[in-house]
């Protein structure tokens, strides 16, 4: 169900590298668990980010969540069809609903993240805490 090319956060935030650069967006997980997607705000082209510092905001019906950078690294491009077209993330959360692309600081930072199998059984226990 999740791409298996992908690494995954805690917080539902999923990264891809390719060569120097990771591109972040939020997992299928989070965009149902958010509802309706009606904005996104995103940093500026530049910004400086390490891992853990919040990237920007989603903005559901149902709550405003911040979205995480998985990694270090300078924003090097982002995802600006989502400004008018918020609601991609709730159709296409990991493909063209991405958020932003980072250069990064360190490819190996990723190492520390779950991989798809990892994340799938977090999710599931997840989804078990949330019906006990």
């Amino acid at each position: 169900m999740y791409p298996a090319e992908f690494r995954y956060t805690k917080d539902h935030e999923w990264l891809q590298i390719a060569g120097p650069t990771g591109t972040i967006g939020i997992t299928d997980y989070a965009q149902h668990a958010l509802g309706d997607v009606v904005f996104v705000e995103l940093p500026k082209i530049g910004t400086r980010v390490k891992a853990g510092d919040v990237l920007g905001t989603i903005e559901s019906v149902k709550a405003v969540s911040e979205v995480f950078s998985p990694v270090g690294g300078e924003v090097a491009e982002i995802n600006s069809e989502l400004s008018t077209a918020p609601e991609k993330i709730n159709r296409d959360p990991h493909r063209s609903a991405w958020l932003v692309k980072i250069k990064l600081d360190d490819a190996k930072a990723a190492d520390g993240l779950m991989d798809a199998k990892a994340y799938e059984a977090y999710v599931a226990e997840k989804e078990k805490e949330q019906t006990a």
